[in-house]
C-alpha cells in the first residue's frame, strides 16, 4: 500500500532555509567551503574509503554532466564508469589511477553506475557495485582485479539474491565478509517487500516500521551470498524499530558499517533530511539502537558516506556540491576526521564551520 506520509511530495534540494544558510557561507569563504575537496578534476561522490596495504584508496562513483530530467527516481546521476584513487597524505589529494570499470564492460548491465564498494581477500580485490539490469531493475554486480587501483573484470552476471543499490562490505574480525545494500526512491528498495520485484511501490502504512536496510554474508568466493537476505532493523531509545514517518532517524540509503571497541556501528542517510546518521549493536546483522547524527546536511540534495581507521585514526568520507555551485549530480568528495568520545559516542561534524 502507498504511503503518502514518506513519499509525498519529495523535495529535489535543501529546504529554503538549509540551502539559503549553506549558499551564504559559500559566498562569505568559499576557502572554507572547498579546503578539503579531495579530487577537482572530476567530480566524485559516494567515496568508500579502504586501507590495504597501508595506503588509503577510495572507491567514489564518477558523476558527470546530465541532459536526463532531474527527477526523485534519480534519472539525473547518469554515472557510467568508477575511477579508483589513492590518497597522498602529503598533499592530502587524491591520486587518479583512471578508469577501473566502465558499464559497457557488464554484460548484464544496461545504466547508472552508482555508489560502489570494495574488499580484500586473500590477494584479490573485490569491486561491488550497483547498475540497472536490462530490465532496468538495480542489482548488484562484483568485478575482480589482482590491484586494488584495477582495471576490474566484472563477473557475467550480478550477485542472485542482491537488488536495489549501495553495497557495503564488511570484513569482521575473523575474517568473513557482510554485504549490506539498499535504498529508497530511486534505489527501488520499497519495489522489493515481498522479496520479488513489484513495478508498484510499496510503502509502510503510518505508525509502522521504516523500511530497513538488508544484509547477507557473502560466501568464501566473495561473489555470492551463503544465506538469504536479512532485514537491518534499528530501534529507537525504547526498543522498538524507528518508524516510516521518522524521516530524521529512519534508513534510506547509504549503509555502512564499522566496529569501535567491540561495538557495531551501523551508519546511513537519512535522505529527504539529508544527515548521516548511527545506530550500535553488539552484532553484524542487528538490531543496531539509533545513537545520533555524524554528519550535518552538506549543499546538494544527497549524502553519503564511509568511516575507515588508518594510523591509529579514524575518518569520515563524504561530498557535497560545492565545487558544482550546488548542482545535485555534480558532487565533490571530502574528509574529516571523526571522533568517538570515552562513551563510543561518535562526536557530530558539521562540515563547514572550520576550514
Amino acid at each position: 500500500m502507498q504511503n503518502t506520509a514518506q513519499v509525498a511530495p519529495p523535495s529535489n534540494g535543501l529546504s529554503d532555509a538549509e540551502l539559503k544558510q549553506l549558499k551564504d557561507l559559500q559566498r562569505a569563504n568559499s576557502l572554507i567551503q572547498n579546503h578539503n575537496v579531495l579530487v577537482d578534476h572530476m567530480y566524485t561522490a559516494d567515496p568508500s574509503a579502504h586501507v590495504f596495504n597501508g595506503k588509503v584508496y577510495i572507491y567514489p562513483s564518477h558523476d558527470i554532466e546530465s541532459k536526463n530530467e532531474i527527477n526523485d527516481n534519480g534519472d539525473h546521476f547518469a554515472m557510467r564508469d568508477y575511477h579508483v584513487f589513492s590518497l597522498d597524505e602529503s598533499s592530502g589529494k587524491a591520486i587518479d589511477h583512471g578508469v577501473a570499470l566502465c558499464v559497457d564492460d557488464v554484460k548484464w548491465a544496461s545504466k547508472q553506475m552508482w555508489a560502489p564498494d570494495a574488499a580484500y581477500k586473500l590477494g584479490q580485490y573485490y569491486l561491488y557495485f550497483p547498475a540497472r539490469d536490462q530490465q532496468g531493475i538495480f542489482r548488484i554486480g562484483v568485478a575482480k582485479s589482482d590491484s586494488p587501483t584495477g582495471p576490474f573484470k566484472a563477473e557475467d552476471d550480478y550477485i542472485q539474491g542482491t537488488f536495489s543499490i549501495d553495497p557495503a562490505v564488511f570484513e569482521d574480525d575473523d575474517s568473513s565478509h557482510y554485504l549490506y545494500f539498499g535504498g529508497l526512491w530511486g534505489g527501488q528498495l520499497q519495489n522489493w517487500q515481498t522479496n520479488e520485484f513489484n513495478e508498484q511501490s510499496t510503502y509502510p502504512k503510518n505508525g509502522e516500521p521504516a523500511i530497513p536496510a538488508r544484509v547477507a554474508k557473502l560466501s568464501e568466493d566473495m561473489i555470492s551470498l551463503s544465506e538469504d537476505v536479512k532485514e537491518v532493523v534499528v530501534l529507537d531509545e525504547s526498543g522498538s524499530p524507528i518508524t516510516v514517518c521518522d524521516n530524521n532517524r529512519r534508513f534510506f540509503e547509504g549503509p555502512w558499517v564499522h566496529k569501535h571497541n567491540g561495538v557495531y556501528y551501523f551508519s546511513y542517510s537519512t535522505g529527504d533530511t539529508h544527515k548521516i546518521v548511527y545506530a550500535t549493536g553488539d552484532n553484524p546483522y542487528g538490531p543496531f539502537t539509533y545513537q545520533g547524527v555524524i554528519l550535518n546536511p552538506v549543499l546538494g540534495w544527497t549524502t553519503h558516506h564511509s568511516i575507515v581507521k588508518h594510523n591509529d585514526d579514524w575518518f569520515l568520507f563524504y561530498h557535497d556540491s560545492t565545487l558544482s555551485g550546488g548542482q545535485t549530480h555534480l558532487r565533490s568528495m571530502k574528509m574529516a576526521k571523526l571522533e568517538h568520545d570515552s562513551n563510543g559516542k561518535i562526536q557530530t561534524i558539521s562540515p563547514y564551520e572550520h576550514a
